[in-house]
């Protein structure tokens, strides 16, 4: 037998769960339990576009006496939520957003809601200008390499990012936080140069421009012994085959 687990001051603050449809493994109720057996007092959801899981979360986290944190990966426009040509705007970026109370859990009911209505175009995207007037109650943080942040700086165009980072500070002033992953194992080691990059690039940035980072774990599935049947879910959400070895995987 291992050592007993002791609470742990760690809150995962960026996970999927089955509401993040054809991408999320997670069942609401399993996320809580392995929260609870893990000794943590916290945790977030944080769905591709949703907040459809909200409820279910905060019933159930309620109920084994986790503090539940109402949250959203949301899609930001390349350009305005209301442009749609194919040649610029199918590309959109990731963004999380957490409710810090109630007026930034109705913010973000008001942003989901204008996302779907205003801005769906492939998936439905807020934009800067949303931003701007629903920003009050909801921290943000720049989100996986896929966010606007990250997608500059994966491309080397660290100046871009920096600008882009500032604006978002500007907005959320001590709201706003640069995202940290590394999804390595000390039992099976898989840096991804990308993310590595990246990080490097967040830690300098964070410096330069006086903004706090967060480590936070891309979640989409409970235990590794949840790994294969996500992979076969990542197939069907994207049209491949277990066989492709360029397909998308978080293996």
């Amino acid at each position: 037998m291992g050592n007993a687990l002791t609470a742990s001051n760690y809150v995962h603050l960026h996970n999927h769960t089955h509401h993040s449809l054809l991408d999320g493994l997670t069942k609401v109720d399993e996320l809580v339990e392995r929260v609870k057996t893990l000794g943590m007092d916290s945790c977030a959801i944080t769905d591709h576009g949703t907040m459809s899981g909200a409820i279910e979360f905060y019933k159930a986290a309620k109920k084994a006496g986790v503090k539940p944190i109402i949250g959203i990966e949301t899609y930001v426009a390349a350009r305005s939520r209301f442009d749609r040509d194919p040649a610029k705007d199918k590309a959109r970026y990731h963004l999380i957003l957490l409710a810090m109370n109630d007026v930034g859990y109705r913010n973000m009911m008001m942003l989901t809601s204008k996302a779907n209505l205003e801005g769906m175009y492939y998936k439905p995207r807020i934009d800067h200008e949303l931003l701007e007037q629903y920003n009050e109650g909801i921290i943000a943080l720049s989100a996986c390499a896929s966010g606007e942040v990250g997608e500059n700086l994966r491309a080397d165009n660290y100046e871009e990012a920096k600008r882009i980072a500032s604006w978002y500070k500007s907005i959320f002033g001590d709201r706003y936080y640069l995202e940290l992953q590394d999804h390595g194992h000390p039992d099976a080691p898989t840096p991804w140069d990308v993310q590595v990059k990246i990080n490097g690039y967040l830690a300098k940035m964070s410096e330069e421009l006086d903004i706090p980072c967060v480590v936070t774990s891309d979640g989409h599935y409970i235990s590794h012994d949840d790994q294969d049947a996500h992979e076969i879910l990542l197939c069907v959400g994207t049209g491949a085959y277990l066989s492709d070895e360029k397909r998308m995987s978080l293996k």
